[in-house]
C-alpha cells in the first residue's frame, strides 16, 4: 500500500512538474506564484504555522514588517510555488536560461577561500530558491555537496538525485555524513549546509534566533575548527525577474581557549547571517518550519527542552 502511495505521490509530480516545465518562463512563473497561492489556502495547518512564526518574530521586535503576518506568510507561499516551476524546468533540461540568468557577487570571497586549499563550507539557509543556488554554483563554479536528509519517498529521492548529478553536484545523506564531508574537504572540495532547521539535543546548542531560542546545529563550527576549512555565508534572492546570489567574506572563527564557548560563538555568528538576510527579505524564507520547537520562551544559550 505504501509503495503505491508513492508511485501515485511521483505521478503527481510528473503531472504537475512537467506541464510548468514546458511553459514560456514568464508564463510559468505566473503558474507557480498561483500555485503557491492555492498551496496557501489549502495547507492550512502550515500556513497558520507560517504566519504565527512570523507574528511572533514581530512581537518580539526581531523583525520590522510594514504588511501583517498573513500577507507575509502568503507571499512566502507564493516564493515557494515560482520555485518549483523554476526547478521543474531545470529538472527537465529546460532551465539553461534561468541558471545562466543568475547574477553572483562576491565570487572573489569565494576564490579565495577556494585558494587555501582547505575545503570550503557554505552556510546558508530556506532562502529563495536555495535550490537554484546550488545547481547554478555546480554550473558556474565547482560541484558542491550538500548535506540532506533523504525524502521519505525514495522515488522522488533517485528523480532529485538525478538531476543534481547532472549538474555536477552531490548528495551527502545526514546519517554518518562526517566521514563523507571530511573526504570531500580533505580534497579542497565544496559543502553545502542549511542549518535553520531544529536539530535534537546532541546536535546543537539553543540560541537566540529572530527573538526567540531555537536549536541551532553546531555540525558547520565543528567542522571547520577539525579541518581548517573557510566557512562562507552564501544566499539568493530576487531582484525582479532575475536571482542574485551573493557570497560573503569568509567568517573568522572564535579564538575562545574554551573550545565549546568557541563553538557556540561561531554557531552564533553563523545563525546570524540568516537572520540578516530574513530581516531584508522576510517573505522568501520558508516560514512553514516548526523552527522554535522543544524550546522553553527562556532557556537561550542553555540547551533546555521542553518536558
Amino acid at each position: 500500500m505504501r509503495s503505491v502511495r508513492r508511485l501515485l505521490e511521483v505521478v503527481l509530480f510528473f503531472s504537475l512538474s512537467f506541464p510548468v516545465a514546458v511553459m514560456p518562463r514568464r508564463v510559468a512563473l505566473k503558474v507557480g506564484g498561483t500555485l503557491g497561492l492555492l498551496l496557501f489556502h489549502l495547507w492550512g495547518s502550515r500556513s497558520r504555522i507560517a504566519a504565527d512564526n512570523i507574528g511572533k518574530a514581530i512581537g518580539a521586535g526581531a523583525l520590522e514588517a510594514s504588511e501583517p503576518p498573513e500577507a507575509i506568510a502568503k507571499k512566502s507561499f507564493i516564493n515557494l510555488g515560482k520555485s518549483f516551476v523554476e526547478i521543474a524546468k531545470i529538472y527537465y533540461g529546460l532551465g539553461r536560461g534561468i541558471i545562466d540568468n543568475v547574477e553572483v557577487r562576491g565570487r572573489e570571497h569565494y576564490l579565495k577561500a577556494k585558494a587555501k586549499g582547505r575545503g570550503v563550507i557554505f552556510i546558508t539557509g530556506h532562502c529563495g530558491n536555495w535550490e537554484l543556488m546550488a545547481i547554478s554554483f555546480g554550473v558556474k563554479f565547482d560541484r558542491i555537496s550538500s548535506i540532506a536528509r533523504p525524502q521519505n519517498n525514495p522515488y522522488m529521492n533517485t528523480i532529485i538525485e538525478r538531476a543534481r548529478s547532472r549538474y555536477g553536484n552531490g548528495i551527502i545523506y545526514k546519517k554518518g555524513a562526517l566521514k563523507d564531508v571530511l573526504s570531500e574537504l580533505r580534497k579542497n572540495g565544496v559543502i553545502g549546509i542549511l542549518m535553520d532547521q531544529a536539530v535534537v539535543r546532541e546536535e546543537g546548542y539553543v540560541l537566540e534566533f529572530l527573538g526567540r531560542g531555537a536549536w541551532t546545529t553546531k555540525m558547520p563550527a565543528l567542522i571547520a575548527r577539525k579541518t581548517g576549512a573557510a566557512v562562507l555565508p552564501a544566499f539568493i534572492n530576487r531582484e525582479g525577474d532575475r536571482h542574485v546570489v551573493c557570497f560573503y567574506p569568509e567568517i573568522q572563527l572564535a579564538r575562545d581557549e574554551d573550545n565549546e564557548k568557541a563553538v557556540i560563538e561561531d554557531t552564533k555568528r553563523f545563525s546570524g547571517f540568516i537572520e540578516d538576510y530574513i530581516k531584508q527579505h522576510p517573505s522568501e524564507w520558508l516560514w512553514i518550519h516548526r523552527r522554535w520547537k522543544r524550546v522553553e520562551p527562556s532557556s537561550f544559550d542553555t540547551g533546555e527542552i521542553d518536558s
